[in-house]
């Protein structure tokens, strides 16, 4: 009963430890004179991909390649069909012309750099391989690309500063070192909690590390995705909310994957293509939706076939074991 406790506090702890940094980080930078089109671009835009980055630095300290890949591929595809599924069904969402032929484009060439990556084995005719610092400085550097594309586009387009910065102007220096502090601890344990909790529940339970990754982990990282996107649906903010998944599915792979394999080369898991080559057809399916109907926009009925697809494909993985 333990393992479950500390497993569940391990998810708490990151998504409130992830929310403490970026409000202490935020208002910091207001107080030092840091611009709030910086913020939005780093802290806040780094700050729902953080419970999947300390997941991931956690498992590759401990050379497990399953959990690392596993959160990863499973929280994409989680929020491609779950969060993606469950906004349009809440309202259809209306999609920016730049996101549609860039930003989608570049998340489908994340997932396609990934699976080249996990496949370079075949030709080397080896039983398995690893992503290695060299592929991981690759990785980072598509990731670069992406945040120059970002703040171009955010400065000739002043809008699109990010809406979720709450930070309070009253909040004081010492206080907001304080936050970054308290977040960083709450983070380091609850990456810890939740990567320890996961290898002895799947142990214990007889299901593969893998298979908790793709399921309970990628899930419990994924709320911060998933709440902000709700309610940015309900302000009527789709932008947010559609830009918040596609981004996190870009850093997750360029920025997560990167920099935990420069880190230690993570090895991966024998059953990832199936999942991967998922992870595409989504991604792509996504792309053609977007001119099914009225143009550039996510109706409720696409939203449902997502959210079915999730569970059918939660159903698979259990039977996968």
């Amino acid at each position: 009963m333990l393992i479950y406790i500390l497993f569940v506090i391990g998810i708490f702890l990151l998504l409130k430890g992830a929310g403490v940094l970026v409000d202490g980080s935020a208002a910091l930078a207001k107080k030092i004179g840091v611009p709030t089109l910086a913020i939005g671009l780093t802290v806040v835009a780094f700050g729902t991909s953080l419970p999947e980055l300390i997941v991931n630095l956690t498992a590759s300290f401990k050379e497990n390649g399953d959990i690392a890949f596993g959160n990863i591929v499973g929280s994409n595809i989680a929020n491609v069909l779950l969060i993606l599924g469950i906004t349009a069904i809440i309202k259809s969402l209306k999609i920016q012309h730049s996101t549609v032929w860039k930003e989608i484009p570049f998340s489908l060439l994340a997932v396609i750099v990934l699976f080249i990556f996990t496949n370079i084995s075949f030709l080397d005719n080896l039983n398995f391989t690893y992503i290695y610092r060299f592929e991981g400085l690759v990785l980072i550097l598509f990731f670069v690309i992406f945040l120059y594309y970002i703040f171009e586009l955010s400065r000739r387009d002043k809008s699109l500063i990010s809406d979720e910065i709450k930070t309070e102007e009253s909040i004081g220096l010492l206080k907001s070192i304080g936050l970054i502090t308290i977040g960083f601890i709450a983070l380091y344990f609850g990456g810890k909690f939740t990567v320890d909790g996961a290898i002895k529940i799947a142990r214990l339970v007889g299901m593969s590390e893998y298979f908790i990754s793709l399921t309970i982990i990628s899930i419990g990282t994924s709320l911060p995705e998933l709440i902000t996107s709700i309610q940015a649906t309900l302000k009527n903010k789709i932008d947010i909310a559609v830009g918040n998944i596609i981004g996190s599915n870009i850093f997750n792979i360029f920025w997560v994957i990167g920099i935990s394999s420069v880190i230690r080369p993570i090895k991966i898991p024998n059953s990832v293509n199936f999942d991967l080559i998922f992870l595409l057809f989504l991604t792509l399916l996504f792309f053609i939706f977007m001119f099914i109907g009225k143009k550039h926009q996510l109706k409720r009925w696409q939203g449902a076939i997502f959210f079915i697809m999730y569970l059918f494909y939660l159903g698979f993985l259990y039977y996968r074991g």
